[in-house]
């Protein structure tokens, strides 16, 4: 993993037309990591706001060591609740909402500042985000790509349904180039496992959501899409340029997609079982 060496820029505090910022976070069993990421923001942020999902591990004593705005409250999975909840107790202007495996950089934080100062009339702002696999940095294949967590506490929210859930912002939207670095995957194993869960926490707002849908899409989802997918990621978005890195991640992805509908279509067959029993 690659560590930020550039100390903290401080945020103009002295400035009286500057807006304030919180960092809000929603966490669970990041105790290994959870100060990494904080130790890049303390002293430069105004505010910090943890939402804990009940973690296992020392979570909660790392995140009191840099505030005491820490809040320990069930997700059940239900990621836009968590992101709500931490924005309806931050005080500060701005959020910047990040996980514990993102770490804010220098060149973020300074163009950060300025916006603080002079917002140019926008309620959020993309910025960019550099995706590493296996500590390195995924610059092609769409893992670099425009990611929307700066916003105005009072005209944004959260919607939708489960974990891949959006941020509706009432206003314009500006972007800023600059990138916060993203370390999601320490291992293999890691990834199958977090996007298993992730496939089947979706699989089930896509039964809730669409219904049983007609087996040629699933078939289609399952055996046509995932090749789709690896050579629109691998060949038209040039993931061939980041080595064998690009080759795996892509081919990892496309999976990711089969087994997704995989849990949908097993989804489908219990659901018909049960009315057959009943």
């Amino acid at each position: 993993m690659s560590q930020e060496t550039t100390a903290p820029q401080p945020a103009s505090q002295t400035d009286t037309n500057r807006s304030t910022l919180a960092i809000v976070m929603m966490v669970k069993n990041e105790g290994h990591r959870l100060a990494e990421c904080l130790d890049l923001v303390k002293g430069w942020c105004d505010e910090i706001v943890i939402i804990d999902d009940v973690s296992t591990d020392n979570t909660v004593e790392v995140a009191k060591r840099y505030t005491d705005k820490v809040f320990v409250m069930a997700s059940e999975d239900d990621h836009y609740r968590q992101w709500n909840r931490g924005s309806d107790r931050s005080e500060s202007d701005w959020i910047l909402h990040i996980d514990a495996d993102e770490w804010v950089t220098s060149k973020l934080k300074e163009a950060i500042n300025e916006i603080l100062i002079d917002d140019q009339g926008h309620a959020g702002y993309d910025i960019m985000r550099l995706n590493f696999f296996l500590g390195h940095p995924m610059y092609h294949g769409g893992w670099h790509h425009k990611h929307r967590i700066l916003f105005k506490r009072e005209l944004s929210r959260c919607v939708g349904t489960g974990i891949h859930v959006r941020l509706k912002i009432d206003g314009p939207v500006g972007f800023l180039n600059a990138d916060i670095n993203h370390y999601p995957f320490t291992s293999v194993e890691q990834l199958v496992a977090r996007q298993n869960h992730y496939n089947r926490v979706e699989s089930l707002v896509m039964l809730n959501e669409k219904g049983v849908l007609p087996m040629r899409k699933i078939v289609f989802q399952t055996a046509v899409r995932p090749m789709k997918l690896f050579w629109k990621t691998y060949v038209k978005k040039k993931a061939y340029k980041d080595g064998w890195h690009g080759m795996v991640l892509s081919w990892l992805f496309a999976f990711a997609h089969f087994v997704l509908w995989i849990h949908y279509w097993e989804h489908v067959q219990n659901a018909r079982a049960l009315k057959s029993e009943s």
